[in-house]
């Protein structure tokens, strides 16, 4: 595809960029058929192309207007159209670029900015754990739609961190909301990798990876965020103290791989965020080397059938599928992806559901329905937005996958 930027974009890291995606498009529109904004609108400016013609009207300097903003914040960033994409291109980080600009030119309404600027703030901030526990104790009596937002309170197995040590040794980044939602993924995470004869190590400075400011177009934002992380995970880094830096979030584990890529223009901080995104692993790459040490110590409990929702930011984001269901098989568990539509997004998409809630939840229940003929016993997952998001339409326990390895393991 062709285009001319305009004078203001031919000189800026971004304008370059875009452009250079911009040229692989072929405008073919298979990436419709994958689209799960376009599955439910059938708007083609709900979809990939339209999204992508939008961009380039931008770039070329044509008047931006709230509606192309629109037609932008109801993209999920799931990235599927990469997947299916036969030019290999880099939608998300168009979109992130489109985003960004719009953004700057484009006034939202007060309530808009309102909101964004408390999820950018609020979810990141320490204040979020108390006022977690504030809302759980009124949950009996907060309405259905902000109830299902509310997760139960953890029980103790939540809070008992492994005490060996091990010569082999990884950093793992918490996540801004998990530890407070969902602090047993990254105890059980660590109770897992102890078992394997690998302690996971936590430095205190880490914080949100970044992608919650950058897909809410704060981008300066979520370079401030990587930047902080890298500062924090670099100490341990270069003196060679850990082999890897996990995720057990696969959004976190798409956006620190992008390090390298972000700050790649930054002369301060480019070399040590390509060394943290060349050691970063999703917890599932671990399986492989992990599995013959976890096995004779496993039990499943009468565990017989699990339904794997893979999510977006681990079978388009990171690329990887297939990886986690063979590990569990190996391990002796059941374990089926949806006969139909596996690889659709869920609707979470990190603050989609709360900023796209209509949308959100036609996705969730469709999610939903075509998981329901697997009958499973437990719906797992690999990433906290999606587990939050599924549970709150389903009264089958949905988990990580790593806490339901845990809990196998004797």
């Amino acid at each position: 595809m062709q285009t001319t930027l305009a004078p203001e974009f031919q000189n800026t890291p971004e304008g370059r960029e875009a452009e250079a995606i911009l040229r692989k498009c072929v405008h073919c529109g298979f990436c419709t058929a994958t689209c799960p904004t376009y599955q439910l609108l059938g708007d083609e400016l709900d979809g990939p192309r339209g999204r992508i013609y939008l961009m380039k009207q931008v770039l070329e300097g044509k008047p931006v207007t709230r509606a192309t903003q629109q037609h932008l914040d109801r993209c999920l960033t799931c990235r599927n159209c990469e997947t299916t994409c036969p030019s290999g291109v880099q939608y998300g980080r168009l979109v992130d670029i489109g985003r960004h600009i719009v953004e700057q030119r484009v006034e939202r309404p007060a309530q808009e900015k309102a909101v964004r600027w408390m999820l950018k703030e609020g979810l990141t901030s320490p204040a979020f754990k108390p006022a977690l526990a504030l809302g759980r104790l009124a949950r009996p009596f907060l309405p259905a739609a902000l109830k299902s937002k509310v997760p139960a309170a953890a029980g103790d197995r939540a809070h008992r961190w492994p005490t060996r040590t091990h010569p082999r040794k990884v950093l793992m980044l918490l996540g801004c909301v998990q530890p407070a939602m969902m602090p047993n993924v990254n105890s059980a995470t660590a109770r897992v990798l102890d078992a394997a004869g690998i302690q996971t190590l936590v430095a205190d400075g880490a914080g949100c990876c970044g992608a919650l400011r950058a897909h809410l177009a704060d981008h300066d934002g979520g370079l401030a965020d990587m930047r902080r992380n890298v500062d924090a995970w670099w100490p341990l880094v270069s003196a060679g103290t850990v082999e890897a830096i996990v995720m057990n979030a696969s959004a976190c584990g798409a956006t620190v791989k992008d390090y390298g890529h972000a700050l790649r223009d930054d002369p301060a901080y480019a070399e040590r965020a390509a060394r943290i995104s060349a050691l970063t692993r999703d917890l599932s790459e671990l399986l492989p080397e992990i599995v013959p040490r976890l096995k004779p110590r496993l039990q499943r409990r009468g565990l017989s059938q699990i339904a794997f929702h893979p999510p977006c930011t681990l079978q388009h984001g990171q690329q990887l599928r297939g990886g986690v269901e063979a590990g569990l098989a190996e391990l002796g568990f059941d374990v089926r992806l949806a006969a139909s539509e596996a690889h659709l997004c869920c609707g979470s998409a990190g603050t989609y559901s709360v900023l796209q809630p209509e949308l959100s939840t036609q996705l969730r229940d469709r999610k939903l329905a075509n998981l329901s003929p697997l009958q499973p016993q437990v719906i797992a997952s690999a990433n906290i937005g999606c587990i939050q998001h599924l549970q709150s339409g389903t009264q089958t326990p949905v988990k990580h996958w790593v806490e339901i390895v845990d809990e196998c393991l004797a």
